[in-house]
């Protein structure tokens, strides 16, 4: 089983090295306004960081049940591929998959895209959670598509109502870390 604090604690140094943690005046998805950012896609597209973020969240994927992974554009598309494959190569394969944001207008005109079926117990996750938009959209549309949520994960809970909302929806909910509202970073006590 993997040493999900460890993996975490690494996560969190590897942030900092690549500023994937900054501090300043920041607007978010959200509109609110916020005293630090944090990019995920900068940490889960740098080799180490996809490696560290796929190993925390396979194991948890595992414990969940899920056989499938993924979560909405853009955020979740190099976790899903670099977990996906991790998956595979750890004899526990997971169909990855990524949700639109919108129906696509040609071709196939999917929101869901991927290998994953209808009837998969899956995870949804983010590289960071807020308020939670772009999660619970990503959430709705796979559970539309017939899939069960047996878990949502994150990099970074900011801790601004998103994975409350998630909680209250009966899911369980996973951060690797989490934020208080003066943006220090911490690993989830809950690991």
């Amino acid at each position: 089983m993997a040493d999900l604090k460890a993996l975490a604690t690494r996560t969190l140094e590897r942030a900092q090295e690549l500023d994937a943690l900054r501090f300043g005046d920041f607007t978010l998805t959200s509109g609110a306004k916020s005293s630090y950012y944090f990019d995920g896609r900068v940490l889960t597209l740098d080799p180490e960081g996809a490696d560290l973020v796929s190993e925390a969240f396979l194991a948890m994927a595992v414990e969940a049940g899920a056989a499938g992974v993924g979560g909405p554009t853009v955020a979740a598309v190099p976790i899903a591929g670099a977990l996906a494959l991790r998956s595979r190569q750890a004899g526990t394969p997971m169909d990855g998959y990524f949700v639109r944001d919108a129906v696509k207008g040609h071709g196939a005109r999917k929101q869901v895209e991927g290998a994953i079926k209808t009837g998969t117990k899956v995870v949804v996750f983010d590289d960071t959670v807020s308020t939670g938009g772009s999660l619970l959209k990503a959430l709705d549309a796979i559970q539309e598509f017939g899939c069960e949520v047996v878990a949502v994960l994150c990099v970074l809970d900011r801790r601004q109502g998103g994975s409350d909302e998630v909680r209250r929806r009966g899911i369980l909910f996973r951060a690797m870390l989490e934020a208080d509202a003066d943006g220090n970073v911490a690993v989830s006590e809950a690991l």
